[in-house]
């Protein structure tokens, strides 16, 4: 009758025999025989319920477990409002507020089973937490993500394959980019991006000394947990140290103490599949799981009543009652370990048997384990094993794991994971690094680590640690000082010989206390242990070093040199890898390093990776903005294109007028043209004009003007703010004719209007000057504020029919400049648009930097915005400038070029900055008195610091003390000839009453030949 029960198909019958003896049994505790149900007669073969039996089954039965949530309950009307978590209850407050459903409550009491609260009245809450079983990923999905990663990694390997690959997808660009630096950066540290066809050891040193073993395999977390339970049973009996352990879905987690040392290959090969099955069998009985999974079976078993009297059992005396219960039925789970020589005795127990059954199968996967190592051990499967200074960006995952993934009962708080130290982002470029030790830092440990002798003393004691000196070593000493003079005096007093040894008969000074291990070198049965107690002192002071040299000076063979070495690593006093580079490259030959100077070396490197994060100071920063915005001489651009990068980068920036093209372009560009201006703005991807409103009648050369793109032209002008002042009747008309013809010529503005050409070069001029108009061309803006008589050809001659340069009328068309705002777009000047302008500015924006930003959103409303970017991976959030307050964001790219720039030591080079110029961040960024920003004022940096300002024609000095001669910091300060096609309204540019007055060339009276 069982077996027609589909779960039951299977089922022996000494099995089912086991089960009716438990039942008619029942349980012999102290307290006397417990969970008998039924009466069973051996002569019939019949059944028979006991009295109370039937009322157990209705009130006790059935499979779902209970849970130790607490009751929620609304004071003072007693009203149930929902339920906690067991561990968030005991862990709560009086007065703490948390959220149930959508409304916050503030606990008034905790009792036993029940939290008391009352209404708090919408005050922000904290979220309450439930722990559990987490349910695993089936082995069809996790094969399918690990097919999926093994896809990924083929394509990284091809370059922008997994680009096109992913956008093929219509995964979102930000997305996309994102998964692409996190899985690059991944399979750059760890040589390939783990799969079921290939899984990779990471291991690193946390901040305790510990290391921290991750194993990626992405099996899901019912193969990991059996992987992870197996490894720490394994590491406890060959290391006699209990370990720390957690299983995600993708890895494995072992917190290896100071005594856990061995090679990071083996890893692979610590588990047997004939034998992993016991081994597993063994761990789970210490493991939570265990013991929950004890309780639920017993439940269902009827074995533990949930009921009593009428009322329901409290969970607490619940998991009690199950203690007792497991000691009666397997006396070895509740035993003191110390009396139990070797396994634990697994008794044939029916609830026994099942609870192993339901953990070894259901809550973990030892079938699929057991598949997974038969395919390592036959090497279908590929093994990676990396040392790395700190965790790759995979092991961020299983690093931060709540408690759901932990293999063992140690809280959160005593977690050894806490103590790891993991960057917040990195950079395509720094991945290299990141999988190397810092060859500085394995030379700093190798200086520190050999010793400091300053007399006869100290080198007795250096000789006592080390086991032994070279005769080399010794005379050599510390540069600049040798040792002979010690070591003669020790000689003298013979507490230290010269002795030869080996084949070779190499010279070492041997002090006289380890002159009995010399002497068991040459003893067969002792000369093992010899040479691993000389190893040992050895290793202190020369830091990474291959066998063949350690064993170089005792003229070892290799074979009883690596003996000693894997004798020290079984004790956890050395360790084995690869940590010196050649040429980028690891080195072909295995090296050791003892443990304390190696978590040395991984602390020093760490320590150089976090100063590179550190903030930059302002003048660095100045620094890194003058070759972000190309001022510096060697970023300087050229030709047409390079003009187009300036203007974007400058996209919607008001100076004015005449500092664009005095100041700022030609400082950014080498020998810059005016035609390539014009050209850019005739071809329709750049455009000018006044974005913040004005009142002025005409454009003068202080008039604020904008270069913006044409592409984002209705962002800018978006809620432009309509003129405060009436028109005059010449500008009215102008207005109303481009109104109803369009963009226009001069000409036909004039024989449209009914207009003189004066009076409509009048009119243009007090629209440009509100900003209401534009022209195809910046040669349109030039004419504007060129005084009329300083128009003329480059020869000076005035001809008929000619137009003169930057006349009127080779502006092209006139166009009135119209806000998309009134055309129904609801959202003026996108708050987006802006963030992105500043950082494609500055590289790195914070709040001072809006100071020069005229127009600029709220600080308020560019945060929001800036948070939305940096949560899609877009940008990165930090502190990268030192001394500037609140939140700070860059480009990721640039965050290199930052750290670059402070790396570059400053050679005193000399900038010079118009004040109009959005560099001009004097009393903002650097400190000091802010400078004003008019057109004819200037600013010399010195390697970022402000150290000279010309203002109203006079120089000032910006610091206290002036290393350079004066007059030279002047030249080096004064605005430079302006291109001859320009000097009709900017002038000749460079003359200052404060700077020696430039050489003219003598006028040349022309013949009268030349004048005719």
């Amino acid at each position: 009758m069982a077996r027609q029960a589909y779960p039951y198909r299977q089922l022996q019958r000494a099995e089912f025999d086991e089960v009716v003896q438990m039942l008619s049994q029942g349980f012999e505790t102290r307290r006397g025989r417990r969970g008998a149900m039924v009466h069973h007669d051996t002569v019939n073969q019949r059944l028979r319920g006991r009295r109370g039996a039937r009322m157990v089954a209705i009130t006790a039965g059935g499979a779902i477990p209970d849970n130790a949530d607490y009751r929620v309950v609304l004071e003072p009307e007693g009203t149930f409002i929902g339920t906690v978590n067991e561990d968030f209850a005991v862990e709560s407050l009086a007065g703490d507020i948390f959220q149930l459903g959508n409304l916050s409550w503030r606990i008034q009491r905790v009792q036993q089973g029940v939290v008391r609260v009352e209404d708090a009245r919408g005050q922000p809450p904290t979220i309450p937490f439930w722990l559990g079983e987490a349910p695993a990923r089936s082995a069809e999905l996790s094969g399918a993500v690990a097919e999926l990663r093994g896809e990924m990694d083929d394509r990284l390997s091809e370059g922008a394959g997994a680009a096109h690959w992913i956008e093929s997808s219509r995964l979102p660009g930000a997305a996309s980019a994102q998964l692409i630096e996190y899985l690059g950066e991944s399979r750059r540290l760890l040589g390939a991006l783990p799969s079921q066809q290939t899984i990779v050891a990471e291991r690193f040193f946390d901040e305790s000394g510990g290391m921290q073993l991750v194993i990626h395999a992405p099996f899901g977390s019912r193969v990991n947990r059996a992987w992870g339970l197996a490894l720490r049973k394994r590491f406890c009996r060959q290391f006699n140290f209990e370990l720390q352990a957690a299983a995600t879905e993708e890895a494995v987690l072992l917190s290896l103490g100071t005594q856990h040392s061995f090679p990071l290959e083996t890893v692979f090969r610590f588990l047997h599949p004939d034998t992993v099955g016991d081994i597993l069998i063994q761990a789970l009985l210490d493991a939570p799981m265990f013991g929950t999974h004890w309780r639920w079976n017993a439940s269902i078993a009827l074995a533990l009543p949930r009921m009593r009297g009428g009322r329901k059992v409290a969970p607490q005396i619940q998991r009690m009652q199950a203690e007792d219960l497991l000691a009666a039925a397997f006396p070895d789970a509740a035993a003191c370990l110390e009396n139990i020589p070797g396994d634990r005795e697994i008794p044939g127990h029916p609830l026994v048997r099942q609870t192993i059954d339901d953990c070894v199968h259901e809550v973990m996967d030892l079938d699929g384990l057991i598949t997974v190592l038969r395919r390592i051990h036959a090497g279908e499967i590929r093994c990676i094993a990396r040392d790395l200074p700190e965790p790759s960006p995979l092991a961020h995952e299983i690093l931060n794991a709540k408690p759901y993934a932990f293999l063992d009962d140690a809280p959160l708080e005593e977690r050894r994971t806490q103590a790891v130290y993991t960057r917040r982002a990195f950079e395509p470029s720094s991945a290299d690094d990141l999988g190397a030790l810092d060859p500085a830092a394995i030379e700093r440990v190798r200086d520190e680590a050999w010793p400091e002798v300053q007399n006869a003393d100290e080198l007795h004691d250096a000789l006592l640690t080390s086991g032994f000196l070279t005769e080399s070593e010794g005379t050599a000493g510390r540069p600049g000082e040798s040792w002979l003079g010690y070591w003669r005096e020790l000689a003298e007093s013979r507490r230290a010989y010269r002795v030869e040894a080996g084949d070779a008969h190499r010279a070492l000074w041997v002090a006289a206390e380890r002159m009995p291990e010399i002497m068991l070198l040459t003893e067969p049965g002792s000369r093992a242990g010899a040479i691993r107690e000389l190893f040992r002192g050895r290793l202190g002071i020369l830091g990474p070093t291959t066998a063949a040299r350690v064993a170089e000076p005792l003229g070892l063979p290799a074979i009883e040199a690596e003996a000693a070495l894997a004798a020290l690593e079984a004790e956890g006093v050395v360790l084995r890898g690869r940590f010196t580079t050649v040429s980028g490259s690891a080195p072909a030959e295995l090296e050791w390093c003892e443990r304390r100077l190696l978590a040395r070396i991984h602390r020093y490197t760490l320590n150089r990776l976090r100063a590179e994060i550190e903030p930059v100071s302002s003048a660095d920063f100045m620094r890194f903005l003058f070759a972000w915005q190309r001022m510096d001489p060697e970023h300087r651009v050229r030709g047409l294109e390079g003009l187009a990068a300036i203007v974007a980068q400058l996209d919607g920036f008001e100076l004015p007028a005449a500092a664009w093209e005095s100041d700022v372009l030609a400082a950014r560009c080498e020998e810059y043209d005016p035609a390539l201006l014009d050209t850019l703005c005739l071809t329709g991807r750049v455009a000018w004009g006044r974005l913040s409103g004005g009142n002025s009648a005409g454009p003068i050369k202080t008039t604020p003007i904008a270069l913006f793109l044409r592409e984002h032209a209705g962002d800018w002008l978006a809620g432009k703010d309509a003129p405060q002042s009436s028109l005059s009747s010449y500008a009215e008309r102008v207005q109303e004719v481009l109104q109803q013809r369009g963009a226009s010529f001069f000409h036909e503005l004039v024989a449209a209007s009914g207009l003189l050409a004066t009076q409509v070069e009048q009119a243009l001029g007090e629209l440009a000057g509100h900003g209401l108009v534009t022209s195809d061309s910046f040669a349109g803006l030039r004419a504007l504020i060129t005084p009329a008589s300083k128009r003329k050809p480059l020869d000076g001659v005035r001809r008929r029919h000619r137009t003169a340069p930057f006349g009127i009328e080779s502006a092209g068309r006139w166009a009135l400049i119209v806000a998309p705002a009134a055309a129904g777009q609801p959202d003026p000047r996108p708050t987006d648009l802006y963030a992105r302008t500043l950082l494609h500015r500055y590289g790195v924006v914070f709040k001072r930097v809006l100071a020069r930003e005229a127009g600029a959103p709220a600080w308020r409303e560019l945060l929001l915005a800036y948070r939305r970017l940096e949560a899609r991976g877009e940008i990165r959030g930090g502190r990268f400038v030192a001394g500037m307050s609140g939140e700070q964001f860059a480009l990721p790219e640039e965050v290199g070029q930052l750290r670059a720039i402070r790396r570059l030591q400053g050679g005193g080079g000399l900038v010079a900055v118009g004040a109009a110029d959005p560099l001009n961040l004097t009393g903002i960024i650097t400190p000091g008195e802010r400078v004003p920003g008019a057109v004819r004022n200037r600013i010399l940096y010195r390697d970022g610091v402000p150290v000279m300002a010309l203002e109203a024609g006079k120089a000032r000095s910006l610091v206290s003390n002036l290393s350079a001669p004066e007059a030279g910091l002047i030249q080096a300060l004064v605005r430079k000839r302006s291109t001859p096609a320009l000097r009709s309204y900017l002038g000749l540019g460079g003359v200052s009453a404060a700077a020696a007055p430039l050489p003219r060339r003598p006028r040349r009276r022309r013949s009268s030949t030349e004048k005719k």
